[in-house]
Order: C-alpha cells, then structure tokens, then sequence
C-alpha cells in the first residue's frame, strides 16, 4: 500500500517522469505518434477489402516488450484498442514457440490462446519483434476484421451462432513469417478455409506492410537519438499518460455508482434480455468497475472474451473516451488505464468460459459504453452525454459470382444511429459517438462490389430524443439484392426493444426497424436479421435508432425547433407534440406555443427524471422485477455452464407461461420453481 500511495503522490503531482527530459519526452511521444500514424494510413491505402479501405475496421500500434500499447493512431482505424493486450500472447510465444528472433512475424485470431487480445476470429492480428542490435525493443502491431474467415455462414458472424467452431478458423499464436520467410503451411490453410482468399491475403499484405514501415522508422528513430533514449521513451509516455489519467480520475466525486441496462438477445434466444449491471467505485484517482450481477454467458454470439482482465479495452474504451473529453491532450496508450481496475464474474456474459461463440461481441461492448456512462452520469450529471443509438451493427451480403464460380462478401455498411444529447449540444445525426471510429460506406463504392442498388441512405425524421439538446437522428437505408441465393447478416442489431435513454428531463430516442419488401404486396417487419435468404429483387428498409434528448424538450429554444422542422429532422407534427412548439405555414404561432407549453409544464409537473428509459423498460421492469432478476441469477449459478443454458432456457419459458396468465412471481418462488423443471425434465427415463 505504501507503493501505491507513493506512486499515486508521483503520479499525481507529475514533478518527474522517471527521470526522463521532459522536452525530449515529448519529441519522443510524438515522433511515435507520427509512425503509427503512417502505419494505419499504409494500412488503409493498401488494404483490399471495403472494410478496410472504406470502413477503416482495422488498428495498428507500437506494443512494449511488456505487452502494452505505447502509441497508436487518433484519426485513422480503431483507435481505442489500449490496454495490455499483447501480454499473453508474447508468454504464449515464449513458451511454446521458443521466443522470437529478428524477421518472425505471428498470426492469431484465438481469443481463448491470446487472453483477450483476439475478441473474435475476423480479428487477424500480426505483429513483429523489433530489435535493436539483437536485443528486443518493442513489437510492431496490427489487426484487420476480415469479411470473412469460413465458418457457418458468409462472413462469419451471425447472432445465432452456438459455439466458436461454427465461427470460422481458429489461429492460436503461430509464426507467419519465421526469419524474413513466409510460412506458406500457415498462410495456405488460412486462405484454404474463408470464401474471399485473394482479398483476405491482399489485406494480409497491407498488414505487412504496416509493420514494416514501424520498423524502419523505429531504426531511424533510433539512429537518430539512440537506443537507451528510445528505451526510456517507451516507459515514459506509458507513466506520462497514467499520470493524465489519474488527475482526471482523481476530479470525479468518490462514491459507489450503479448502473443497469440489456442486452437485446431476444431474435435468437426468445424472450430473453441479458442483464449487465455495474457499481463504480471512484477511490482517489483510482475507480473499479465491479459487473457482479450481470448475467451469465449465453448460447448465441454475444459474449466478450476478456479473460478478466484489468482495462481489457473492450469495457475500458467508454471510459478512454471520457476521460479524453475532458482533458483533449490525454495520450492515448495503455498508461491511461491503468488506474481502472475490473471484476467480471466467471461464465459470465463478460468472462466466459473457453469456446463460447463471440462473433457479435461489438453489440454488447456497445452497451457496455452506455452502462459506464450511465454511471458515470451520476458522478456528473452536468458533463455526460444522453444514450445514443447503442447499435454498430454490419451490414452484409453474400452473392454467388458467376465469374469464378466462389462467393462475393462484402460489407454494405455500418449501421449506426444517432448520439445521445450533449450537455452542450444536440447530438451528433447519423454517427453515434462511441462508434465515431466506423466510417461509412459510399454507396457507389458497395454498388461496384457487388450486385446490388443502394435506393436510399437518408437521416431518419423523428428518430432523436426530444430534450432541450436534442438527440442525434438515425438513418434510413434501403438496399436491393439482384441475383438469386442472396445472403444478408447484419449482426450486434440493437436498441430494438428498449430505447436509447434520455437525461435530465430529455425523452429516450427511438428504436430501430427493418422492412422486408416494402411497399409491396409481400411487405412485412422482420426486426433484427441474423441470416436472411433473399429472392432475386428482394429489398430491405432499415431504419437506427436516435439517441436519447438531453434537458427538459419544452425549454428548447423555438427557433431551433423551427430550424429542425425545416431540416426534416423534426417533423411538425413532433414539434408540437413534443416540443410545445406550433408552426404554422412554415413559421412559428408565438402566442399559440406559450400556450401550448405552459399546459404542457402544467400536465407533466416540474419534476424532471434523471433518466427516461422509455415505456418499454417501465413495463418489462415492473414484471421482471430486479429482485426477480438477482434471484434467477443466484438460483443457476452453481450449474455447470451446459446445465445452466438449458435450465434458464426451460425456466424463462416456464415464468412467460405464468406472466402471460396474469400471474405475478416472486424471488422467493424462483428455486422451488427450478427444483421442479430440474426433477420434471432430468429424471425422464430413470
């Protein structure tokens, strides 16, 4: 405890940074910057998939021998990937592979071998060991999200998956390159077992050449101010940046702040919501995020594979981004989470056992974002942002190709809705500010992919939560299939059951819809898509959420309104129902809203929530009471994680049946009621 409390006392007043010259520490910090940089633009100027090349879903990073990120891009690729990820990985290398030598470059894509650097197999990651003078620097690091790495279905991923075999390839750590050779075994099954090898080895290559540039410039950099300074750099910057993160840290108020919120698993597991439930303990610059109380694992892809790691950068990302929001000059590495410290229950949604199927883990990092500013939300009520969409899902398609006789992937585009109202501004239209890293997709760009029409990509009217700042509207897209045996997936849908929420008197946004056919005799809602078989001509309609309103909607000021309503954002119709706000032929009625609002202010009452969750929730929450909740959870803990799908499953169906009657269930009924499924169901044939 000593130790810490010194460290905390250096860190804080930042009167050294392990000794180092504070002005050849910042040339240092930035000439590292300035090669990953480089890197992730190689990347993205010669990666071959629209993926890489439009979206941008890749990362790069300068990794130390410890295994931690020392630098990484701001502006280009995924840039949020901090945290230690590397560091099983490198103890897997030195211990089964026999170490690295100069000119080694290793492949993997396994969560369970990598320790939660890998988060699902389309992650490949490569990096190389750079030495200087035969002695190891640091390494060089890249990931792509691969379109597709084989597995049940066309680009991998679908909700419905059950286990990670179904997924694609597995790759614990092997040696892609041994020596400045090519391991053309490795890299042969790798292409051997997806549907687009020719791109997926393009992509490979402008990994590789990512890697290399990071060499090169390291040796320049080293040439120019030697070794031992480039040495002392790397753990510099790592302190330097701790040390910015725990003066932010050290502002927020102390206490323990809880937080709620689903998982919406509901189109491939029926009936069922995930609960994720958090306490944060701010303590001195230090907090702990405790996620006892979330629910266990599932049977369908949505679990995150952190191995239970500190600042594991899926869960450590929304709070990465806060803390840059309130001190912009933060570096961004793996110093910065260093005070955050996690607890992931066992076999639980966010520390699962080996093997569970992981392909749409982005759904609930996403919701992971909401839920840590949730919490946050109640530390600081005036500096944190309304729900946004919630959702980053990818859209995909998969046609035959008559050409070569294979199958054409690609991604179509990332949906994502609107931000969540800001403190002090609307949120941000079409982009949502946790997913700020996937880029969009020009509709051209998709359309000579692959065969098929892109017939509208709008904002969507209406979508955004009222609120004095408003929340940021959705989009609408709507795509035509033209040739037969048409493949659709669009994993990490969100945000279709429960709203995003709103804040401090602000409205929760809408949810998300998707139309099959529309406008024709064979129209019908179809909700969120998992795998979807399209006819020749078949078109889908999609429509994202907005974000929550941030502020009391009836204080915002007219003219705003009246701005929106010309805009198409808000319809009139909105305007006054939700704004108070009367326009008429185009202009506002003054005498007609002061009326309007102050009946308005009358019904409602001054009292304003300090999060509106939309009526959904209300109602799914008066039934499934929390206490309800906690006591499933602690009645099929003890199971072993086969058992415990199957009794919650029998169990969920059991209490549907109940509550469909109009029959209410208590915590305490809960093991009685699972002691009866158990004998019923486990003791047929004895």
């Amino acid at each position: 405890m000593a130790d810490l409390n010194e460290r905390r006392a250096t860190v804080a007043n930042e009167t050294v940074v392990s000794g180092a010259d504070k002005i050849l520490l910042e040339v240092l910090r930035n000439r590292f910057q300035a090669i990953v940089d480089e890197m992730g633009y190689v990347v993205l100027r010669t990666g071959h998939t629209v993926f890489v090349k439009e979206t941008g879903d890749f990362g790069v990073a300068l990794v130390s021998t410890s295994g931690e990120v020392y630098a990484t891009p701001y502006r280009v690729g995924v840039h949020l990937m901090v945290g230690n990820p590397m560091g099983d990985a490198i103890r897997y290398v030195e211990e089964r592979l026999g170490g690295c030598h100069e000119g080694d470059v290793f492949l993997c894509n396994d969560p369970v071998s990598s320790g939660g650097m890998a988060t699902h197999l389309p992650d490949i990651f490569i990096w190389k060991p750079i030495f200087d003078h035969g002695e190891l620097l640091c390494f060089a690091w890249s990931f792509i999200h691969f379109s597709d790495v084989g597995g049940r279905v066309p680009g991998s991923i679908a909700p419905s998956n059950t286990d990670t075999y179904q997924e694609g390839i597995v790759f614990p750590p092997v040696r892609l390159m041994s020596r400045g050779e090519l391991n053309q075994e490795v890299l042969s099954i790798l292409l051997a077992n997806c549907r687009i090898p020719d791109l997926n080895w393009g992509d490979i290559k402008a990994q590789l050449a990512g890697l290399n540039t990071a060499e090169r410039r390291l040796h320049d950099l080293i040439g120019r101010y030697g070794s031992e300074a480039v040495r002392h750099g790397i753990g510099d910057v790592l302190d330097y940046a701790e040390a910015q993160a725990r003066r932010v840290i050290d502002t927020i108020p102390e206490g323990i702040y809880r937080f709620t919120d689903y998982l919406e698993t509901d189109h491939v597991l029926p009936g069922r919501l995930q609960r994720i439930q958090i306490a944060m303990t701010i303590d001195g610059s230090d907090m702990t995020l405790d996620f006892t109380g979330t629910d266990p694992q599932v049977q369908a892809a949505f679990n995150v594979p952190t191995g239970g790691k500190d600042g594991h950068w899926m869960v450590a990302f929304g709070l990465v981004s806060f803390l840059r929001t309130l001190a912009p000059d933060l570096i961004l590495n793996s110093g910065a989470v260093r005070p955050m410290h996690f607890i992931f229950p066992e076999g639980s949604l966010l520390n699962p056992e080996p093997k569970a199927p992981y392909g749409v883990r982005a759904a609930t990092m996403f919701r992971l974002f909401d839920i840590v500013l949730g919490a946050l939300g109640q530390a600081l009520p005036d500096k944190i942002n309304a729900a946004g969409s919630g959702q980053g899902s990818i859209l995909l398609v998969s046609v035959p190709d008559p050409e070569t006789g294979g199958t054409k992937v690609s991604v179509v585009q990332p949906l994502v809705g609107g931000s969540g109202g800001r403190p002090m501004k609307d949120g941000l239209d079409g982009t949502d500010v946790g997913m700020g890293f996937l880029k969009n997709v020009p509709a051209e760009s998709i359309e000579q992919e692959v065969p098929v029409l892109i017939g509208r990509y709008a904002l969507r009217e209406n979508s955004g939560g009222p609120g004095y700042y408003r929340g940021g509207v959705g989009v609408e897209l709507r795509l035509k299939v033209f040739p037969p045996n048409g493949v659709i997936t669009s994993r990490g849908m969100e945000r279709y059951t429960f709203r995003p929420w709103g804040r401090l008197g602000g409205k929760a946004g809408t949810t998300g819809f998707t139309t099959l056919n529309p406008g024709t005799a064979r129209e019908r809602e179809i909700g969120k898509i998992d795998v979807l078989q399209l006819e020749p001509g078949d078109e889908v309609f999609i429509g994202t959420q907005g974000g929550g309103g941030y502020g009391d909607p009836l204080a915002r000021p007219v003219l705003k309104v009246l701005e929106d309503v010309r805009n198409e954002l808000v319809s009139p119709e909105q305007a006054r129902e939700s704004y108070g706000v009367v326009i008429l032929g185009g202009e506002i009625d003054q005498v007609a809203t002061d009326a309007l609002r102050a009946e308005l202010r009358a019904q409602r009452g001054d009292s304003l929530p300090a999060f509106d969750f939309g009526p959904e929730r209300d109602a799914f929450e008066r039934t499934w009471t929390p206490g309800l909740q906690d006591a499933i959870l602690a009645e099929t803990a003890d199971y072993p994680m086969m058992m415990r799908h199957f009794l919650r499953a029998r169990l969920f169906a059991h209490l549907e049946q109940r509550f469909k009657a109009g029959e209410c269930v208590e915590p305490a009924e809960i093991g009685p009621i699972l002691e009866a499924i158990r004998e019923a169901e486990l003791t047929v044939g004895r």
